[in-house]
């Protein structure tokens, strides 16, 4: 069966990423449950990723399948274009009001992170040329940091590859140095903090581009598919006080940090921070339907609601506020705080974070271990002192797939994200699994 499927992947399907070298024998998953993914061989894993940073309840959760079976029997699906607008849609939109942010309550739907940060852009420079500021187009990211790729997101993005075969990219994006504390690649002044220098990065691009053409900073609070890099703590205030300094809007991207991942409901809250602009997307339904969206300020939202209706807010896209979507994202945010689940997630977070750090002690080839809540990262070194990459990463994840733990990779760090549910007996057997790729390959 497995030589079957297989043979019918490899000639109809295109894939995320695609290169027919990495697909030579992938999982094909049939099904899960909780923490684990079975193949249709039979073998399990431990997923340890969650998906991609997603699947916070876990798999198989019946309640979230059972809401979805009732709402596609009422109505599945209908336009939520100005002119009409469904339940699920309008409940969602109450709930998630003040929710992350209190000055956060007016909700546009999309179907995933990447349309979010791209309605995240258009309404940045829709706000600025209805402030007759129509020259405040460009967007400042962070090297290393993932937005999606569409094009315009991946013009955000930070990732080089991501680039290569589609350049060029969409004008008005530039990157700074990420508040990267193991390999800050900026410049750190007499008497200041990695946090501080990373900020003044930030400053000193506005100014150097002119505060009149910015028109938005984007930044996730913790990067993901960068390497799970954790910012020092005064770096978002800091970045807050310049964005407002220079009249610049903040678009926090919490795709993957929104809904309880790092150990808060959302992450700038650790810092005190609020954004202009949130974009959400992934744990909002745990992954069982596609959806996103964005949070506007009070004042965008009165931009917004105050335009001429030949200047009106022209965005749009099908699936914007899906009903069944938005109904088992009903559900899906009611089992994360029956179940508490945020909390677990710091819980589990430490108990992980310290697990590494024990591999740290004990393996010289460890030369940073970071995380916050549950996305953490493991990375390794030929030298401690030269922080040299070590060119292992690659084998020790196949080992760790080879022992039942499914989970990426980037560059020399080794990423663990898994469902928020997990217990300590599975957070160590993820650390153990760990031991045992690093020994193998040792």
């Amino acid at each position: 069966m497995q030589t079957t499927w297989l043979e019918q992947d490899k000639k109809h399907l295109l894939h995320p990423l695609h290169h027919p070298t990495a697909h030579q024998e992938p999982l094909i998953i049939e099904s899960a449950e909780g923490i684990w993914l079975r193949t249709v061989d039979g073998r399990e894993y431990i997923d340890g990723l969650a998906g991609l940073w997603n699947v916070l309840i876990g798999h198989g959760n019946r309640e979230l399948a059972d809401v979805a079976q009732q709402q596609m029997a009422t109505m599945a699906y209908c336009s939520n274009y100005i002119g009409t607008a469904n339940l699920p849609a309008i409940e969602l939109a109450q709930k998630l009001a003040g929710f992350a942010y209190e000055g956060l309550n007016f909700t546009y739907f999309a179907s995933g992170g990447a349309e979010a940060n791209e309605s995240a852009f258009k309404t940045a420079r829709f706000y600025w040329k209805r402030l007759g500021k129509p020259d405040k187009v460009k967007v400042i990211a962070r090297q290393d940091a993932y937005h999606g790729v569409t094009l315009a997101t991946m013009s955000a993005t930070g990732i080089a590859p991501y680039w290569t075969m589609f350049e060029p990219r969409v004008p008005n994006f530039l990157h700074i140095p990420a508040p990267y504390p193991y390999r800050f690649e900026g410049d750190v002044q007499a008497g200041e903090t990695i946090g501080q220098a990373a900020a003044r990065a930030l400053e000193e691009a506005i100014l150097g581009e002119g505060a009149d053409t910015v028109a938005a900073f984007i930044a996730e609070p913790v990067q993901g598919a960068g390497g799970v890099i954790v910012p020092p703590d005064d770096y978002f205030p800091r970045v807050r006080e310049i964005c407002d300094e220079y009249d610049v809007l903040l678009i926090a991207d919490e795709v993957i940090t929104g809904f309880g991942r790092t150990g808060d409901w959302f992450a700038l809250n650790r810092w005190n921070v609020e954004p202009d602009i949130l974009s959400f997307a992934k744990g909002i339904t745990s992954g069982y339907l596609p959806l996103g969206g964005i949070q506007v300020s009070d004042s965008i939202r009165e931009v917004i609601l105050n335009a001429p209706t030949d200047q009106r807010w022209m965005h749009a896209y099908t699936y914007s506020g899906h009903a069944t979507c938005c109904a088992v994202a009903i559900k899906n945010l009611e089992i994360l705080e029956r179940l508490n689940l945020v909390n677990q997630a710091a819980e589990m977070g430490e108990r992980l974070l310290a697990g590494l750090h024990v591999l740290m002690d004990e393996f010289e080839c460890v030369g940073n271990v970071r995380g916050l809540g549950l996305m953490c990262a493991i990375e390794f070194v030929a030298d401690r002192q030269t922080k040299a990459p070590a060119q292992i990463a690659n084998k020790i994840l196949q080992v760790c797939l080879d022992n039942g733990l499914l989970t990426r990779v980037k560059g020399e760090s080794l990423l663990l994200a898994p469902p928020l549910i997990i217990v300590e007996e599975e957070i160590d057997q993820i650390l153990a699994i760990v031991r045992m790729g690093i020994e193998s390959v040792l």
